[in-house]
């Protein structure tokens, strides 16, 4: 019982496989800062929507403060948005915007996934 135990827990915690590539066919790995969906959910809403305040994009994404601040943050550090902080009477706001940095690489994010959607349908 405590082996069959184990195994489950090694298959959870056993790293996903790579995608593998035929020959002369490579698809280059995704960004991976992009390609975390919180992330993802966050470049796009901003490509259609470029200036929001946290709480806006908070509400769009459903998404907690906590979770939005990292990994808004993280975007931020590769230069994918830009953050800025104010105050409107005595209450901080923060607002967000995507780069033209976060734009193209965005574009580039979705280029991929378009090869790879194509690649797997054979129509690559």
């Amino acid at each position: 019982m405590a082996a069959e135990r184990a195994k489950k827990v090694e298959r959870r915690t056993r790293p996903a496989p790579a995608l593998e590539t035929r020959p002369g066919r490579g698809l280059p790995d995704p960004d991976p800062v992009i390609h975390e969906r919180l992330r993802l959910r966050i470049l796009s809403t901003l490509a259609v929507q470029p200036d929001l305040t946290f709480n806006d994009l908070k509400a769009v994404l459903g998404a907690t403060d906590g979770n939005l601040s990292v990994h808004a943050r993280r975007l931020e550090e590769a230069g994918y948005l830009d953050c800025t902080k104010e105050f409107a009477g005595r209450v901080p706001r923060t607002r967000y915007k995507i780069t033209p940095a976060g734009r193209r690489a965005l574009e580039r994010y979705l280029e991929q996934m378009e090869n790879l959607i194509r690649a797997a349908r054979g129509t690559g």
